[in-house]
């Protein structure tokens, strides 16, 4: 199951040491919100919830959720567990240690194709933030430019953009070097090319290096997954819908909060992970607006954590024809879109 965090990602050289259970319980409440059954009776359905890295501000919504009392309205006890070092967060949420994780399209469609029972129930960012990163000014200023060169990236990325990139621009497999989450052997080669999130590797780069990347969206090769998704296992949609589908009302409404006022959550954030500094805090933020990552596309009507059926089924073919899926109807036990796609206006509510 090593594929599932093969993507997954950055600095292991830099990682701080990580509790597993760490997240802070808030106390904070919302007047302004009608308590939930649970609540009202005085009991509070207890959620672990698995990040797929540490805490960042991609999990935002979360920790708004946490931090403005939002999960307690609903009728939650919830705790945030960061990935640890070398952890796999589907091998915890299948071995019953968190209740819910986050993961991304194509690992869940590859999950669905190995017969592991769990199931993507909302998409917080619409499009992909993979991209390549490129030194400005030497001629790297595009996908079809980088043919031939050399581009530092991961087994499991390379295993589902290569094939796109070999049919589209030329590329051979020749031109991969392994990349380690770090960024010194991208920094020492003006010539190379270096995998990264939008939201983080920029950053890194631009105080490392001094400079900043030409970023080229991985997105350009016409496979956009969805990502940052929240999973669940068919065993807890099956045995309790209603808390699903309360605790995904829930997140949404985090999110929502995160992006029109981040402060509270950014606290928990950075009680998680000391290394997330306000500028970087900042920085993620600000490409989440710039490329318009979450509330794009079908979110604009149907809310954040939008997906539809056309769209998972568009990446499934793409998937099947470059070669990485096999055709098999089984992708459908990827995603259910039983408990989203309520309107803006629910979630705003």
């Amino acid at each position: 199951m090593t594929n599932f965090n093969s993507i997954k990602r950055r600095q292991f050289l830099k990682m701080s040491s990580l509790a597993l259970g760490t997240s802070i319980l808030t106390s904070c409440t919302n007047p302004g919100k009608q308590p939930s059954a649970s609540t009202a009776n005085g009991k509070l359905d207890k959620i672990k919830v698995g990040l797929s890295w540490k805490a960042e501000a991609e999990y935002g919504g979360f920790y708004q959720a946490l931090a403005t009392g939002i999960y307690r309205d609903y009728g939650f006890d919830v705790e945030i567990r960061p990935l640890p070092p070398q952890g796999n967060v589907t091998q915890l949420l299948m071995g019953d240690l968190v209740d819910f994780s986050i993961g991304q399209a194509v690992n869940a469609l590859q999950a669905a194709d190995q017969g592991i029972p769990k199931v993507t129930i909302a998409a917080i960012f619409q499009n992909e933030i993979q991209a390549f990163l490129a030194h400005p000014g030497v001629g790297n200023d595009s996908l079809a430019q980088l043919k031939g060169k050399r581009v530092f990236i991961v087994p499991g990325l390379s295993s589902i953009y290569w094939p796109f990139l070999e049919k589209q621009y030329g590329y051979t497999q020749d031109q991969q070097r392994p990349y380690n989450f770090n960024v010194t052997p991208f920094l020492l080669d003006k010539d190379s090319v270096q995998q990264g999130l939008l939201t983080s590797e920029p950053f890194l780069i631009e105080k490392e290096g001094g400079f900043k990347p030409v970023v080229l969206l991985l997105s350009e090769t016409g496979l956009n997954p969805y990502n940052f998704t929240l999973e669940t296992t068919h065993k807890l949609i099956e045995s309790k819908p209603e808390l699903v589908h309360r605790f995904v009302d829930a997140s949404i409404k985090g999110w929502y909060s995160y992006l029109d006022n981040p402060a509270l959550g950014n606290e928990l954030i950075q009680q998680d992970n000391p290394e997330m500094s306000d500028e970087l805090l900042a920085f993620a933020l600000g490409k989440v607006a710039e490329y318009d990552l979450i509330k794009s596309g079908d979110a604009q009507t149907l809310g954040i954590g939008a997906m539809t059926d056309e769209r998972w089924k568009t990446l499934f073919d793409q998937l099947v024809t470059a070669g990485v899926l096999e055709d098999k109807p089984s992708y459908k036990d990827a995603y259910t879109l039983e408990f989203i796609n309520k309107g803006v206006d629910y979630y705003l509510s």
